[in-house]
């Protein structure tokens, strides 16, 4: 019987490590989104708290922002952003499920692979399907996935008021950086 029991938690435990093995991860990932206006007052953001998980057998990628993780230079931008624009209270996250397409960990190499990421991003409760590409390289044992693509806030039903619309432009720039471990 004790042979038994030490068979099953052996089984179980070398399934979890496996498992665990399949997958790289991190919760520092870094968000920049910037819709500056030239001769206008930056309007500019950053999150570093982003979770960002990697399947690297299939190329599934998830990835979670929450939106009062975002940091302004100015204080009463933040504050517009999160009450009037994004409504964070109402749409807390932002997320993003796909698919990194033709992942393949053995021909990521140190000098980074440009691949296509297809997947949905949900933010301000709508969700829209998106195909940006990232450069994914190895540092190590870890994964570097770093992508930089262009977003409207009309295409997520963000409106922003016709006061201080010339302000601000119409398409926000990110660049998102993980080092998945």
């Amino acid at each position: 019987m004790r042979l038994l029991f030490l068979f099953t938690a052996v089984f179980f435990l070398g399934k979890t490590i496996v498992f665990s093995q399949d997958k790289k991860i991190t919760k520092t990932g870094q968000i920049v989104f910037e819709a500056s206006v030239p001769s206008f007052e930056e309007v500019k953001a950053v999150n570093e708290s982003v979770s960002c998980i990697l399947n690297i057998k299939t190329g599934e990628i998830a990835s979670l922002a929450l939106i009062k993780g975002f940091r302004f230079k100015v204080a009463l931008m933040e504050e517009h952003f999160n009450e009037n624009y994004i409504e964070s209270s109402k749409y807390p996250k932002a997320i993003f499920k796909g698919i990194v397409k033709n992942f393949n960990l053995n021909s990521i190499n140190k000098n980074g692979t440009k691949l296509e990421l297809n997947g949905k991003l949900e933010l301000h409760g709508v969700s829209k399907d998106i195909s940006i590409f990232a450069i994914v390289k190895k540092s190590g044992e870890d994964i570097e996935l770093v992508s930089d693509f262009d977003l409207t806030p009309a295409d997520f039903n963000i409106q922003i008021p016709k006061i201080i619309r010339q302000k601000i432009a119409e398409t926000v720039h990110v660049k998102a950086t993980f080092l998945l471990k």
